[in-house]
């Protein structure tokens, strides 16, 4: 989709040409032509980052013939729907803390990272309403945060300028194979894209690459792959990141090629320095010289994997036990970025593997093997909430944070994004709509009555709960008014006690929303080991009479449930009920684990409540036996 600009404030002395010679000069080049009005002017640009770069230099900053230039998206009124830009947001804040500024002004639906190579991040931003869209940029236009303020304008909507064709993707056509559908309709047969993303040294981009774009063909072709190479983003850095699309087996026969490529160029590189060096040299023996022109080992150049923080965790194992299997069966050393390297641009951790070729390739089949593994477990737990919370719209959540495990490699200055189905570089917030197209979650095919309020009762370090409440209660405020959901911290029940109790109340949707940022939230202060899940204990209370068909006869309902789900479950057979004759019980596992097990065990809870409407006599005579 064009991104057409609208240029105001024009002298009327000002020419197409003087715009042209402007646009070229500041390095942005004019593909298309001006539009030229009185006063003001057109120009199209097919690229985002093209659009936002133009503005960003020019708007407020530029003077011709005597008057500064006005630079913005040209949206006509009819297209000033749900969606607007932001711009100008501090790399270094919190996507919580924009969650909730942007949350202040209605439902947002989507929040999307653009890749851009300015200094400061630029989001998408799209709103339940047009009111709340028109909201949100009078009230944070021009919004300080720190140093910096916020830039915001309004960005075509496409659902409004171009409605898809209704029947498309019901024909099973190519738009619903990109969807992941099969023309049956199943989508047991999906292939998930995930791809593998590598850095590689920007001394070695044009080797790989090779005359005319044949030795990138030549891989391409061999491994029936799609190897992108970023080598325009992030001008001047060491190194280029390159995502490689194929199946597992392309994926790293692809990789292994690349490898030979950058160590075939490294050794000839050495060779020719040190050849230039024994000629300076005469005077050294013929034998030293030999010595000197030995190939290098190819130790020397790392394979670098890069993986988002989220999937990290599965990859390292318990007690690291994952990586160090893997460095063993291959004869490899690897190690792994610091979580201290994260932030808003960039929620991706380096992999890096030593060895010889050999032994990378056959590490990097190992690593993407469990990255693969514990990414499709996560989508396997996103489609299981689908269904468990009756009207979860996952793609309006926006609820994780950097340390959650179920995002995919977010928006940042390593690339542009590539085209659906996967996008390993879709953002945060928006992850849901933008790795899975945004019909597949939302809306659901099913309605419901609104859903009762739950009490759900998580337990979390003692140490924790300053960050949890935050700077005068700022961030519990904050995650409450998000969630739309109670929040409180229970006092302490003693002066040593190792966890403090917090007491969520509100629907479905808002436990999922405010459990989530709390796991979250844990992960990415360091309340846990890097290497370890984010596993809480939850409380949940169900009625005495229910308790036994959580249990099922000999524990298998219960057993069950905890294969299900990889959540702990305990239901104490001999829990005296308190007053509202209710019982607890205890569910401990990491965040999806923990909610599908809640989830499962209230549809357990209100199938006796319809039962016992249902059958009041008969459900009691079974009690009662």
């Amino acid at each position: 989709m064009m991104n057409k600009l609208y240029i105001g404030n024009l002298s009327p002395a000002v020419t197409a040409d003087d715009l042209r010679q402007l646009f070229g000069d500041r390095k942005l080049p004019l593909a298309g032509q001006v539009l030229l009005k009185s006063g003001y002017a057109f120009v199209d640009y097919p690229d985002q980052n093209w659009a936002i770069r133009a503005i960003e230099t020019l708007s407020g900053k530029v003077e011709l013939h005597g008057k500064i230039m006005e630079v913005d998206y040209s949206v006509s009124k009819k297209l000033r729907s749900r969606k607007i830009q932001i711009r100008n947001i501090p790399p270094h804040l919190q996507w919580e803390v924009l969650d909730g500024l942007l949350a202040q002004y209605g439902t947002v639906e989507n929040v999307e990272q653009v890749n851009t190579d300015t200094e400061t991040a630029v989001v998408n931003v799209t709103y339940s309403t047009r009111e709340e869209a028109k909201t949100a940029i009078e009230k944070l236009s021009g919004h300080q945060f720190e140093n910096y303020s916020f830039k915001i304008s309004y960005i075509p909507d496409e659902e409004v300028s171009s409605p898809p064709p209704p029947q498309r993707a019901q024909r099973g056509d190519h738009s619903s194979r990109e969807q992941g559908h099969a023309p049956g309709g199943s989508s047991q047969a999906r292939q998930i894209d995930f791809p593998l993303r590598i850095l590689v040294p920007t001394q070695f981009v044009g080797a790989i690459i090779g005359k005319e774009g044949l030795t990138i063909k030549n891989i391409t072709k061999q491994t029936q792959s799609r190897v992108d190479i970023h080598r325009k983003e992030n001008s001047g850095a060491a190194e280029k990141p390159v995502t490689i699309h194929a199946t597992p087996e392309g994926t790293s026969e692809a990789c292994r090629m690349i490898l030979e490529i950058m160590h075939k160029e490294a050794d000839e590189t050495k060779i020719l320095n040190i050849s230039s060096h024994s000629l300076l040299a005469c005077k050294i023996s013929a034998e030293k010289s030999t010595d000197n022109m030995e190939t290098p080992r190819t130790e020397e150049i790392p394979l670098k994997i890069l993986a988002h923080n989220g999937l990290v965790g599965r990859l390292i194992g318990k007690e690291g036990r994952n990586l160090k299997k893997i460095e063993h069966e291959t004869g490899t050393k690897i190690t792994i970025s610091s979580l201290q390297d994260l932030s808003i641009y960039n929620p991706e951790r380096t992999i890096t593997v030593k060895g010889t070729v050999e032994a990378c390739a056959s590490a990097e089949m190992e690593i993407m093997k469990k990255l693969r593994e514990a990414f499709e477990n996560d989508m396997l737990a996103v489609n299981q909430q689908a269904n468990l919370i009756p009207g979860l719209n996952l793609s309006a959540l926006g609820i994780f944070s950097t340390g959650l495990s179920v995002l995919p490699p977010a928006a940042g200055p390593r690339g542009p994004p590539p085209p659906p189905p996967y996008h390993p570089f879709a953002s945060h917030s928006g992850y849901f709509s933008s790795l899975y197209p945004p019909h597949q979650f939302s809306p659901f095919p099913h309605h419901h009555s609104y859903p009762e309020q739950e009490i759900v009762n998580l337990f979390i370090p003692t140490q924790a709960v300053g960050a949890i409440i935050g700077k005068k209660g700022a961030h519990i405020k904050q995650l409450a008014r998000f969630a739309g959901a109670s929040i409180k911290i229970a006092p302490a029940e003693g002066p040593d006690v190792s966890e403090r109790m917090v007491i969520i109340t509100g629907p479905p949707e808002a436990q999922f929303k405010a459990q989530g940022r709390i796991f979250g939230k844990l992960k990415e202060e360091n309340f846990f080991n890097p290497k370890e899940e984010v596993k809480l204990e939850a409380h949940i209370r169900v009625p005495s009479s229910t308790a036994g068909r959580v249990i099922g006869k000999g524990g298998k309902t219960v057993n069950e449930l905890q294969n299900l789900t990889s959540a702990e479950v305990i239901v104490p057979r001999d829990q005296t009920p308190d007053e509202n004759e209710e019982v607890i019980v205890r569910i401990i596992g990491h965040f999806f684990a923990s909610q599908t097990a809640q989830r499962k065990i209230r549809e357990i809870v209100q199938q006796v409540k319809q039962q016992e409407q249902k059958y009041p006599q008969g459900v009691a005579s079974q009690r009662s036996k």
